[in-house]
């Protein structure tokens, strides 16, 4: 069950954005709007901008923006039932109980029974640790330095003979079938039912609301694998989730630090830095990385210091990046890993290693520009070419510009040669590139993921459409919501086509179209698309180039799927495009009054 728009709609609007974030933010009087210190990344000067006319916010400098229900997901990490439900508390609204088919409520209550089961499991690999049996893991940890105090935190346990907790479990009333779910057992027709875990050190994996959802074990002896990981179940999903975030969330720091494995997030906490996570046995993931940006927005990467953990710093930049989460690299040498390195220089000298950690673009061109011998003038001019690449991934020129100072001090290249190398990259279209570790001897390319023109094109006219009433008058002759090829833009363009034949435009309504946190921040920010315009004449040849390019698009796109069996449709579209070829002539002229403010 969903709940219908109407209520939807009527819960943001009983909830002035205006006095709900204001209760969160300091928010100051500047013009028709509210300014402050944006909430979801750390600034000096306020770029977070509250609209009441609106009931939108924006930030102009980490373009967090949406309504109030999205202010209340993003600042408060709630989903979109829970922020909604908060809402409508706060404005005395009841909403209705939802009601679950069968089917739903059945696999809800399995998920319920599985966490269940694992809750009892981590309690018995815990009882197990602290017992006779337990004594050598319980050595193990104590080897490591980890005090009670931190074993308790995270719940680790250790796991005895196998067939123990099985036993245990079945004297609980499980079934079989339903154990078998868990990931904890193994069955085999002749030898029965036999535990996944035995021998083992026991590291609990919660998710982020502190449910355990599976299990890491670190077997005692030598044998393989050295960690053992629980398989996919309906409730866990390595790829999914992080090691540690459930605590690291709640830290007061401004960052995430990610580590690889168990240990070093647990010696980090014990060390004071309590917002450590890890990714579970894998690379970091994209989902992952969008987990973490409900989180923080920053980042700082504390991999091991061999060549593996290099590489999957390498990786992890670009994930991040095109999650909207700014990293940092943090060098561990002569240490391989964190635990080491606080054992060896201490919880202080780590916190200067944190404070001085490497920027993540700097630190990818590091790594391009160990692949060359710069010595050799053929190599260093590719050199700067893959830089001049990379550097195409910026579209503010000021903090373009910043980063071919720094290299070019760093290099001792010609900062003006490099910056017109990335212009006529530019001019070429020429798309950014990133660089990963090697792949059979080759660099492999990660190429950006930009706005096509478009989509930008897209963006721009809803831009125009939502905030002068002109632009549908003067243009719905030429384009409707047919013409917006881009998913997201197409389901703005008909509910704003939809208000705007009712006699009203709502931003903040139409962000309600989309659940999803980062959906309705994409919403939000289409509708802060910049107007590249200076004058009234340069706005007026603005919108009717936009105009032009959407009906070109949307002509061009029905002239390739023409099946050729239909010439009245071909006369249809050789005669769109001759009205085409007149308005952008000038055979109509559409005047849209200019404002410096969009």
């Amino acid at each position: 069950m969903r709940y219908s728009d109407e209520l939807i709609e009527e819960v943001r609007s009983a909830n002035d954005i205006v006095d709900v974030i204001g209760e969160n933010v300091r928010l100051k009087r500047s013009g028709n709007n509210y300014t402050g210190l944006c909430p979801f990344h750390n600034e000096k000067t306020p770029s977070f901008s509250v609209s009441r006319t609106k009931q939108m916010y924006y930030c102009f400098g980490c373009h967090a923006g949406g309504n109030v229900i999205t202010f209340m997901m993003e600042y408060n990490h709630m989903t979109f039932l829970e922020a909604l439900q908060a809402l409508a508390d706060r404005a005395h609204i009841t909403l209705p109980q939802i009601e679950y088919s069968k089917e739903a409520q059945a696999q809800a209550d399995k998920k319920a029974q599985l966490l269940e089961i694992n809750k009892k499991a981590a309690a018995y690999y815990y009882y197990l640790l602290k017992n006779k049996e337990g004594e050598i893991g319980l050595n193990y940890l104590r080897e490591r330095g980890l005090s009670d105090e931190t074993i308790k935190k995270f719940g680790l346990g250790y796991s005895g003979r196998t067939g123990r907790l099985y036993s245990y479990l079945k004297n609980k009333g499980y079934s079989d079938e339903l154990l078998a779910e868990t990931g904890l057992f193994t069955f085999d027709e002749k030898r029965g039912a036999m535990d996944k875990f035995w021998n083992r050190v026991m590291f609990p994996i919660a998710d982020v609301r502190g449910k355990v959802i599976g299990f890491g074990g670190r077997v005692m002896g030598d044998a393989k694998p050295k960690y053992l990981n629980s398989p996919e179940t309906t409730v866990f999903n390595k790829r999914n989730n992080l090691f540690g975030l459930n605590i690291a969330r709640a830290t007061r720091r401004n960052y995430i630090i990610l580590c690889e494995g168990y240990m070093d997030v647990i010696s980090m906490h014990q060390a004071g830095f309590d917002c450590a996570a890890a990714s579970l046995g894998t690379a970091l993931t994209p989902q992952q990385a969008n987990l973490l940006k409900r989180y923080t927005s920053s980042v700082l990467l504390l991999y091991d210091s061999d060549n593996a953990g290099k590489m999957a710093a390498l990786r992890a930049i670009p994930i991040l990046k095109d999650a909207g989460i700014d990293s940092r690299v943090v060098d561990l040498s002569p240490y391989k890993d964190p635990d080491e390195f606080i054992k060896g220089l201490g919880a202080s000298a780590l916190k200067e290693r944190l404070e001085g950690a490497r920027n993540a673009f700097m630190y990818e061109v590091e790594d391009t520009a160990s692949k060359y011998r710069l010595d050799d003038p053929a190599e260093r001019t590719n050199f700067q070419k893959d830089v001049a690449r990379m550097l195409l991934q910026f579209p503010e020129e000021l903090e373009r510009n910043n980063y071919i100072e720094a290299i070019a001090r760093r290099y001792s290249f010609s900062a003006d040669g490099l910056r017109k190398m990335v212009v006529r990259m530019a001019m070429a279209g020429t798309p950014a590139e990133r660089y990963t570790e090697p792949v059979s001897g080759e660099r492999r390319v990660i190429r950006e993921k930009k706005d096509t023109g478009m989509v930008t094109s897209q963006k721009l006219m809803l831009t125009y459409l939502a905030n002068y009433p002109e632009a549908y008058s003067e243009s719905k002759a030429y384009i409707g919501p047919e013409e917006f090829s881009d998913p997201l833009c197409r389901k703005i363009a008909e509910g704003l086509y939809e208000q705007i034949k009712e006699g009203r435009v709502s931003e903040a309504a139409l962000v309600n179209l989309f659940i999803d946190a980062e959906e309705q921040t994409q919403a939000a920010q289409l509708f802060h698309t910049n107007i590249p315009v200076s004058s009234a004449a340069e706005q007026e040849k603005a919108f009717t180039d936009t105009v032009y390019r959407l009906m070109k698009e949307s002509n061009d796109a029905r002239m390739k799927v023409w099946d050729g069996k239909n010439p009245e449709e071909l006369t249809e579209l050789i005669n769109q495009k001759r009205r085409m070829e007149e308005f952008r002539r000038g055979g109509k002229v559409l005047h849209l009054p200019f404002a410096n403010d969009t």
